[in-house]
């Protein structure tokens, strides 16, 4: 952005994300399950949603090579290919054994902007206000992942305590 000083914007790696839904069998699961996170993400995890539907994921692909973000996401194929399935059973089976091969099915995928990349550890959610960058009315929100939408209305109120000093 231009008239931020130098150093401001953190670097962004970005990931793809894959998700799975469970197919042919009534959901086993009453919550949401998140196994140990992985270096890049919280792990093969269960989502369950509103209609009940279980959904597993997402996977991290780390993307290399973005220069122009715009003509990235317009070309980016979102499509879930079936055979990354053979990535979801060993690690979802940690956690449920008896899923049966043949029950994953394609669900959607997704790219995540990410503060640390490949073999670094997670960031925290980095909140910039003008005793940062300098610039009054201006709070910069980098690294929102999950939990991101839990806190959404905690990062609010942190955002407007920032506009309202």
């Amino acid at each position: 952005m231009k008239g931020l000083p130098d150093g401001i914007i953190p670097a962004s790696h970005y990931a793809r994300g894959c998700y799975f839904t469970l197919s042919n069998t009534k959901s086993p699961f009453k919550h949401l399950i998140y196994p140990i996170p992985e270096v890049g993400g919280l792990g093969v995890h269960v989502t369950l949603d509103l209609n009940g539907q279980v959904k597993f994921g997402p996977d991290v692909e780390w993307i290399k090579g973005i220069d122009d973000i715009p003509s990235f996401l317009n070309m980016f194929d979102y499509s879930v290919r079936e055979d990354r399935a053979n990535q979801f059973y060993p690690a979802i089976r940690k956690y449920y054994p008896s899923l049966k091969d043949g029950s994953l099915e394609p669900g959607y995928a997704g790219i995540r902007p990410k503060l640390s990349g490949p073999e670094e550890g997670p960031t925290d959610f980095v909140v910039q206000g003008e005793d940062i960058h300098g610039i009054s009315g201006l709070v910069n929100l980098f690294g929102i992942e999950s939990p991101g939408l839990t806190s959404s209305m905690a990062i609010a109120e942190h955002v407007a305590a920032k506009l309202l000093k």
